[in-house]
């Protein structure tokens, strides 16, 4: 036991006198996660940070390009190849320069051999080492155990991968989302592939089934590293009573727009995190519902992640008891849901319940916030929800 206490002091030691790494995490090429890292850069810089550029790959998309002005830049090294000349990020020159932050793109990249590392991952992992910190960016399908998952979703062996445990290490995750809709748009209008490259891109990888698989997945990875982080912090970090915010999320809820932004209110007047959670049953399946309720949900979850939620989909039978486990799991202490629509009475005669009145009855010690998210459109901007429910 006392040995086991000295070596977490140790890494406690060592992890302090590390750099802290960033991770912008997306489900496919093109939905912003190099744009977003240079936008932090520029926030960074004006907050008068130490700030430079290690490497940056812009793929040939002259916005991209266009942001990296007024950043510091390392120049490249370049390497001879098989008579070729490539470029990779200058370690060397990185380390001696020593800036507060470096951004580092694409981690899984695989280095020209002859490289001081093989990968990319274990040259940002040098700079950690040497106490600077790194802002990267990453895709869902280069985590190693995602890899038969996704040749089995997507039909696509991913070579470039880096290991879980570079993941688990990030001290902060964020997933840039965008409507799968809305990627192939930026697609078909060539800001992600050159033109001769499009249409095949759109029959192969970029087929809306393929990226409503690997949006989940994304969605299931960020969920399972939070969860890991919220397990791995010591109990006294947690405190005592819970006081997180959930919004449950339906597919074919009209307003699910207003509930959102009542939970985002909510959750900022609390100062706490919230988080969208979709359970999906199986009458809800991809295969079981129409397009026009797929989009929908695909907008649902794409405002919500703008407004700042954590987003969960889960699949289960039993909505009220899904929906309790995860708050018991997140330390939730508000509930918010949309007020149903009324049962058919031959419904009531049999005494079936709506979800929300299931809710009430077995959130003990919890708080359901029940909102007519219709009257909430209508108010546009009044937060006093129609109904709080106080569960028992």
């Amino acid at each position: 036991m006392a040995e086991d206490r000295a070596l977490s002091f140790l890494q406690l030691i060592r992890r302090s006198q590390r750099g802290k790494l960033k991770i912008y995490l997306g489900y496919g090429p093109g939905v912003g996660k190099t744009w977003q890292m240079l936008l932090e850069g520029h926030r960074l810089k004006q907050e008068g940070v130490d700030v430079v550029v290690g490497l940056v790959e812009t793929h040939g998309r002259e916005e991209t390009a266009k942001l990296v002005d007024g950043l510091e830049v390392v120049p490249r090294k370049q390497v001879q190849y098989r008579g070729i000349l490539l470029e990779e990020i200058d370690l060397e020159a990185v380390l001696e320069r020593h800036p507060e932050v470096a951004l580092v793109d694409e981690l899984a990249h695989t280095n020209v051999p002859g490289n001081e590392n093989p990968k990319r991952y274990q040259d940002v992992q040098e700079l950690l080492a040497a106490g600077i910190h790194v802002i990267t960016t990453l895709n869902i399908q280069h985590i190693e155990s995602l890899y038969n998952t996704v040749e089995a979703l997507v039909g696509v062996k991913v070579h470039e991968r880096l290991p879980d445990s570079v993941l688990a290490e990030a001290d902060e995750i964020v997933n840039v989302d965008l409507a799968p809709e809305d990627l192939q748009q930026r697609l078909r209008e060539g800001k992600i592939y050159p033109r001769e490259r499009i249409n095949l891109a759109l029959d192969n990888f970029f087929k809306r089934t393929n990226l409503d698989e690997l949006r989940e997945l994304s969605f299931r990875e960020l969920a399972s590293q939070i969860d890991l982080k919220r397990r791995s912090t010591p109990e006294e970090e947690h405190g005592t009573a819970p006081d997180q915010v959930m919004v449950c999320l339906s597919s074919r809820g009209p307003n699910s727009a207003a509930l959102l932004r009542y939970g985002s209110r909510l959750a900022g007047r609390l100062n706490r995190n919230w988080y969208a959670v979709y359970v999906q049953t199986p009458n809800e399946a991809p295969t079981a519902i129409d397009a026009t309720t797929q989009r929908h949900l695909s907008e649902t979850l794409t405002l919500a992640n703008v407004l700042g939620a954590i987003v969960f989909t889960y699949k289960g039978e039993d909505i009220v008891d899904t929906i309790l486990h995860f708050a018991k799991e997140y330390r939730v202490g508000h509930i918010v849901i949309g007020r149903p629509g009324p049962l058919p009475f031959w419904k009531r005669i049999l005494g079936q319940k709506t979800v929300v009145e299931k809710l009430i009855l077995k959130a003990h010690g919890l708080t359901v916030v029940v909102v007519d998210a219709k009257a909430e459109a209508r108010t546009k901007g009044e937060t006093s929800p129609s109904l709080i429910e106080q569960g028992t």
